[in-house]
């Protein structure tokens, strides 16, 4: 493309995950002028941002909104619907791994690894100690339950003791009207960021996440010096070529392109079991993608310039 095109780093927007939006957006938007693209952050407003990307004349957005409307299908239909090409997954894509639930119903289809989960619809669930029982009956504790439809680990809440499990559920189900109540696996956290080379999905190193309060929440992921990455994993060659595989396999059912990230479990026993997928991943000082990244020699606004181009 022509470098002095106007490239539009869509950020923010009305997410729970704006301000994280924000902070990725301007290091994309920086990191492009570094490398001599015409790069213009615009604040994500659903109702104007047409009229906003039209008056700029903007050639290509890159998609920098997490949570809703950036990672949820919204954003990529207006996109589409108006011709402009845009970083990223498409429509349906977006969609489905944004949702939990759905997420977890295609990876179970396809037959991949992923934790036992019981789904609940907030219609339902009126009776929460109805459905603590049904939790204790069938998982015990620890358990792990989520809201479906956010990132960022908001919503999600690891569950030690029976006494937690009913405000959990309740603030689950505040977020999102699906909450996947999930079996615990005890063992490592890791998440595979792939790329597209010539059309094919290629998995960076593997990042094992070791948060220091043995939880990757909010504050794990978005405060320094909080977490312990370790990139490339010191898995040994099988157990890293089996998570690459699982990601890999993820990636492909789920039907995304561009970078995207996987989120995987690794029991004792050495067996992964796949999350969950990130379709507009974090570019903050703490993300986990620029970090696989340098791990293979990519540098910070190389990588940026990739992913714009793969825009289409």
């Amino acid at each position: 493309m022509n470098k002095q095109d106007v490239v539009a780093v869509v950020l923010g927007g009305p997410s729970s995950e704006a301000e994280i939006s924000r902070i990725t957006g301007g290091a994309i938007a920086a990191a492009l002028r570094e490398k001599g693209y015409n790069a213009k952050e615009v604040e994500l407003v659903p109702d104007r941002l047409l009229s906003q990307l039209h008056a700029m004349n903007a050639k290509v957005v890159f998609n920098a909104v997490h949570g809703k409307y950036g990672e949820d299908g919204r954003l990529q239909s207006l996109l589409e619907a108006a011709g402009i090409p845009y970083t990223g997954c498409g429509v349906l894509a977006s969609a489905v791994s944004m949702d939990k639930s759905a997420t977890k119903r295609f990876l179970q289809s396809a037959g991949i690894a992923t934790p036992r989960c019981l789904i609940l619809h907030k219609r339902e669930c009126g009776d929460l100690a109805a459905v603590k029982e049904q939790v204790l009956r069938e998982f015990g504790v620890p358990v792990v339950i989520k809201a479906a439809s956010q990132g960022s680990s908001i919503g999600v809440y690891m569950i030690k003791n029976e006494a937690e499990i009913e405000p959990a559920l309740k603030e689950a189900f505040d977020y999102s009207a699906n909450v996947l109540v999930e079996e615990c696996i005890v063992g490592k956290e890791l998440t595979v960021a792939i790329m597209e080379e010539a059309g094919q999905p290629k998995p960076l190193p593997v990042i094992w996440i070791a948060p220091h309060s043995g939880a990757y929440d909010f504050h794990s992921k978005y405060t320094k010096g909080a977490t312990d990455y370790h990139c490339p994993a010191p898995l040994g060659e099988a157990i890293t070529a089996h998570v690459q595989q699982l990601a890999v396999a993820a990636y492909n059912v789920l039907g995304l392109s561009g970078v995207a990230r996987i989120d995987l479990m690794l029991d004792e026993q050495g067996q992964g079991y796949v999350l969950e997928a990130n379709t507009v991943p974090g570019m903050t000082a703490t993300s986990l993608v620029p970090k696989a990244a340098a791990a293979v020699g990519i540098s910070f606004p190389e990588l940026c310039e990739r992913i714009l181009l793969s825009a289409k």
